[in-house]
């Protein structure tokens, strides 16, 4: 198998300019996947007004300007460009400090950062499905593309949460 090959043939039909339209379970993927990310941010958004560690604050406006926001408008313009109606979309959280909050009204840094990344866990997994289950190779390029931003911040992220003793792992197996 030849990865170019395989490439060429996956481009050549939309080389006249002409795609045929989505269907269905396309549609429904990428609504799904848009309405996903938009919440999935506006958690971020929250979570960044929240957390004390600075470094986790820092990968927090990584993942929601570098990773979310571009997927966000990048569906927007894709689905507005097919005809596809768009769900109601909910503002920006404003940016704030309310890190003084007592305990018990926000989640602890370990808490957001491990929601994180199980949320980049999901992301990656729900992009995977979205690229096999795509008949048309410009959608499953597109889902491809998410797939690897959320795949090389999840690199980052676990990093920082190793070093710091967040990481929730299984114990080891040992029979």
């Amino acid at each position: 198998m030849n990865i170019m090959e395989v490439l060429n043939d996956a481009i050549k039909p939309f080389l006249d300019g002409e795609k045929p339209p989505l269907n269905v379970g396309e549609v429904m993927n990428l609504w799904f996947y848009l309405t996903a990310t938009e919440q999935t941010m506006r958690g971020e958004q929250v979570s960044f007004n929240i957390v004390q560690d600075e470094e986790l604050r820092d990968k927090l406006q990584v993942v929601i300007n570098d990773v979310h926001r571009p997927i966000f408008l990048e569906l927007t313009e894709f689905l507005k460009a097919e005809g596809v109606p768009l769900p109601e979309a909910s503002p920006d959280k404003p940016i704030g400090d309310f890190r003084s909050g007592p305990e018990g009204s926000k989640l602890s840094d370990e808490e957001v950062a491990n929601l994180l990344s199980f949320n980049i866990v999901l992301g990656i997994n729900y992009a995977c499905r979205g690229m096999t289950e795509s008949v048309r190779p410009d959608v499953a390029a597109m889902f491809a593309r998410f797939q690897m931003k959320k795949l090389t911040f999840s690199l980052l992220l676990k990093d920082m949460m190793m070093k710091k003793g967040w990481l929730k792992a299984p114990p080891y197996y040992r029979p």
